[in-house]
């Protein structure tokens, strides 16, 4: 078996590209013959929807409260390599159920033991906030990649983000690493998305990604059909940014040879 990444994909700003990454970074990762799970960690459900689950089985709502084994809870999607650990709305039970457990910030990562999957990478959805939820996603994991919409306010939260995952180490996970930052919703005619695209890089430095993810009509159409951009239209630009953002991790990461697609 191959090492495992565990990457928790966070920002507690709603419509930065979250689940849009998750799901197609997740493909193209599979798409470079990486075995991936799709973790959705969102009362939202949106990763879910948008990977074509409609099932009846057990989610992560059952995983975090210790009813199902987590590798019992998980899918397969239609794309092979892609794996997925869905979420339904009743998961916003959890946040309240698990106050009162001293272990609470913990309930993922000791899932995650207590049951491992062989594969590569495991892509977390968080929540659009920084609650119980998404401190159990960033317990987890090894690191944290953060997408930026390239929009105003492009770094509003990030510092109460930034302070999160410091508690995050002292309290639970010193090992935690930002994994990188990916600019979301780009549109190079706009002089502010030039301006953030700068403010961002200023901020974060070397792990600002080279790849820019455009705002793509197609990257938004994808999820309404309960497809990744791979399989809803594998030319455009959305698909393009994510193959390229995915061979990007792959050489960051080092020791991952990102290999022809299809």
């Amino acid at each position: 078996m191959n090492h495992q990444r565990v990457v928790a994909v966070a920002n507690q700003k709603g419509g930065v590209g979250k689940t849009t990454t998750v799901m197609n970074l997740g493909a193209a990762l599979a798409a470079y013959e990486q075995s991936v799970l799709a973790l959705d960690l969102d009362p939202q459900s949106n990763c879910t929807s948008g990977l074509g689950w409609e099932g009846n089985g057990a989610t992560s709502y059952e995983v975090l409260e210790g009813l199902v084994p987590l590798r019992e809870a998980t899918v397969s999607t239609r794309l092979p390599g892609l794996d997925l650990l869905p979420s339904r709305r009743d998961l916003v039970g959890a946040e309240v159920e698990l106050l009162a457990d001293p272990r609470r910030g913990e309930r993922l990562r000791d899932a995650l033991a207590s049951s491992p999957t062989d594969h590569q990478w495991v892509l977390i959805d968080c929540p659009p906030s920084l609650g119980i939820l998404t401190i159990n996603a960033l317990a987890a994991a090894d690191s944290v990649l953060i997408p930026i919409q390239c929009e105003y306010f492009a770094l509003e939260g990030v510092s109460e983000l930034m302070r999160t995952l410091e508690r995050v180490r002292a309290a639970w996970n010193p090992g935690l690493e930002i994994e990188g930052v990916v600019l979301t919703l780009y549109d190079e005619r706009l002089s502010l998305a030039q301006q953030v695209v700068a403010e961002v890089q200023k901020f974060f430095g070397p792990a600002v990604y080279d790849t820019i993810v455009p705002r793509n009509v197609r990257l938004a159409e994808a999820p309404s059909f309960g497809k990744t951009i791979l399989e809803y239209d594998i030319r455009s630009r959305g698909a393009v940014a994510y193959l390229h953002l995915a061979e990007e991790l792959l050489r960051r990461r080092g020791g991952h040879e990102a290999v022809g697609v299809g």
